[in-house]
């Protein structure tokens, strides 16, 4: 991985991703998370101050070593505990039906394989566990489609990896997880950029 990915890919994220119109989504997305939760793709911490006070505990997952060091002053003033168990959210180091939560924000368009990521969370969470997400993804409008499809290379290559063209709704059904609630919409932005699916699936 070269400078413009470790370095500049996860300040630029950081800016981008703390707009207030994104931060009401985390807030709205995570209002039912509790317990020991784990956050997949946890990054620069922006999701911190939007966890309800029935979390305990947070362990992250976050490859990006510029996201962690940014991540520290919102560690610091956190409620909770966290701590960081893993770097790669397709193979996570926890015990099975070891945690309440699986988080994820705007993070299954850059795992390479969501798939075998979105098993590992079925495999951590407990029975009953929820499995809470706020995604991007693919744009139910056909013309908005093909220029997802038309932009997704240089999409990755700009953006760490990142996929504007996933289904995350047909992702998460073919993974051991029941889809309970889902808005599917266009926020603020582009709308190649801006289809999210929030939601709540259980183990």
């Amino acid at each position: 991985m070269g400078f413009y990915s470790t370095q500049i890919v996860p300040r630029v994220t950081h800016a981008l991703m703390s707009a207030r119109p994104i931060a009401e989504v985390r807030a709205r997305a995570l209002a039912r998370a509790q317990g020991t939760v784990l956050e997949v793709g946890f990054g620069s911490g922006l999701n911190l101050p939007h966890y309800p006070s029935s979390v305990v505990r947070l362990l992250a997952v976050e490859p990006s070593k510029v996201a962690r060091t940014i991540a520290r002053t919102a560690i610091a003033s956190s409620k909770f505990p966290v701590e960081f168990v893993g770097l790669d959210g397709q193979s996570i180091g926890l015990p099975d039906a070891s945690v309440d939560c699986v988080v994820t924000t705007w993070t299954l368009c850059t795992i390479p394989n969501a798939q075998r990521a979105l098993t590992e969370f079925a495999r951590v969470l407990k029975p009953g566990g929820k499995f809470i997400f706020a995604e991007h993804g693919r744009a139910p409008d056909a013309t908005v489609a093909k220029w997802q499809d038309r932009l997704d290379g240089w999409q990755q290559r700009l953006a760490g990896g990142c996929h504007l063209n996933r289904a995350i709704d047909a992702l998460i059904a073919a993974a051991p997880l029941a889809i309970e609630t889902l808005d599917k919409f266009y926020a603020e932005g582009p709308r190649t950029h801006a289809y999210l699916y929030v939601g709540v699936a259980a183990r």
